[in-house]
C-alpha cells in the first residue's frame, strides 16, 4: 500500500466548527444523563421520593451525599466526558487535544507552584476591587441579579467547605478540587481552547476567550476577574509546555488551598465569613508581588521555548 493510498484512508479531520458543535451536543447530552442517573441511583437506593415529589430536587441537596453525588457527577458529566468522548471520535482524524510533552514537568509543576504563592497579593487586591465593581444605575436590575447568585453560591460553598471532620476534608478535596482540576482543564483548555485556535488561527485569542468563557461558565460574577486571570495563566501554560497536566497541577492546588484553609478555620472556630476576609496590604507588598509573578511567567515561558529550540536545532 502506497503512502496516498494510507492517506486515502485516513478520515478528514472535522471542522472546528462540527468540533465545536460535537462538543457542545455531548455536553448536553451528558450534563442531562450523568445527573439524572445519580439523581435515580439516590432516589432508589435511599427510597426519598416522598423529599423528591414533595421539595424537589432542592430538598435532597440538603442532603450531603446527594449534594456531593450531584456536584460529582456536574464535573464529569459536563466537562470529562464530552471531551474524552470528542477525542475518541476525532482521533482517527489525527486531532489530538491533549498534548504529549512530558519532560520537565517536574519543573513546570514548581514553578506554577511558586507562581500561585507570588501571585497571591496581587490577586487578592483584585478580588477585592471585583468585589466591590458596582454597575451603572441602568443595570441595578442585572447587578441585583448578579448579587443574588454571588449570594446563593456563597451559601452552598459554606456549606460545603466549613467542615471539621477529616472524612469531609478528603471529600471535599476529591470533588471540589481533584475532579474540578482534571476535568474544567481537560474540556477548557484540553478540547476548547484547541478548537478556538482553529478557528481563529490565533493561540492568543484563542486563550483569551476560553479564560472568559472559563471563569463567566461558573455565574460567579464577583470573582470573575481574578477567575480570568487564573484561566489565562494556565491557558498559557498549556499553550508553552503541551502538557495538560500542568494546568491540571495549577487548578488542583488553587482548588485544594480553598478547602484545606476552609477546614483550618472551621476546626478553629471561625466563620466563613473570617475566611473571605483579607485585610489590604502595603502597596510595596503588591509591587513585589506583581513583579515576582512576572518574573516567574519570564523564566517559565524561556524554559518552554528553550525544550522548542533544541527541537529545532
Amino acid at each position: 500500500m502506497t503512502g496516498r493510498d494510507q492517506q486515502l484512508l485516513v478520515p478528514k479531520a472535522n471542522s472546528p466548527w462540527v468540533s465545536l458543535i460535537i462538543l457542545l451536543a455531548l455536553t448536553l447530552v451528558c450534563t442531562f444523563s450523568v445527573q439524572l442517573f445519580v439523581l435515580a441511583f439516590f432516589v432508589l437506593v435511599t427510597g426519598d421520593f416522598h423529599i423528591l415529589l414533595g421539595q424537589g430536587v432542592g430538598g435532597l441537596l440538603e442532603k450531603p451525599p446527594f449534594l456531593y453525588g450531584m456536584l460529582a457527577a456536574s464535573n464529569l458529566g459536563t466537562f470529562l466526558l464530552p471531551p474524552l468522548i470528542l477525542q475518541r471520535i476525532e482521533k482517527k482524524q489525527g486531532i489530538r487535544y491533549w498534548g504529549n510533552s512530558g519532560r520537565n514537568w517536574g519543573i513546570y509543576m514548581l514553578m506554577m507552584l511558586v507562581f500561585l504563592l507570588v501571585c497571591n497579593p496581587v490577586m487578592e487586591a483584585i478580588s477585592i476591587w471585583n468585589l466591590d465593581m458596582q454597575l451603572p444605575k441602568s443595570l441595578e436590575g442585572v447587578e441585583r441579579w448578579m448579587r443574588m447568585q454571588e449570594d446563593q453560591m456563597a451559601m452552598l460553598t459554606e456549606k460545603l467547605v466549613m467542615v471539621t471532620s477529616f472524612e469531609r476534608l478528603f471529600l471535599n478535596v476529591v470533588v471540589m478540587a481533584i475532579i474540578p482540576a482534571v476535568a474544567e482543564e481537560f474540556y477548557f483548555r484540553g478540547v476548547l481552547q484547541h478548537i478556538m485556535t482553529r478557528l481563529w488561527l490565533n493561540t492568543h485569542l484563542a486563550v483569551w476567550l476560553t479564560a472568559i468563557i472559563f471563569s463567566a461558565i461558573h455565574m460567579q460574577f464577583y470573582g470573575f476577574f481574578p477567575r480570568m486571570i487564573l484561566g489565562l495563566i494556565f491557558g498559557y501554560a498549556f499553550l508553552w509546555t503541551r502538557n495538560i497536566w500542568i494546568p491540571v497541577f495549577g487548578h488542583f492546588i488553587n482548588n485544594a488551598t480553598v478547602t484545606v484553609f476552609a477546614f483550618v478555620y472551621a476546626r478553629a472556630g471561625k466563620s466563613f465569613q473570617e475566611l473571605q476576609q483579607s485585610g489590604a496590604q502595603h502597596v510595596v507588598i503588591y509591587i513585589l508581588s506583581f513583579i515576582a509573578s512576572c518574573v516567574v511567567i519570564y523564566y517559565f515561558y524561556k524554559l518552554s521555548h528553550k525544550k522548542d529550540e533544541r527541537k529545532l536545532g
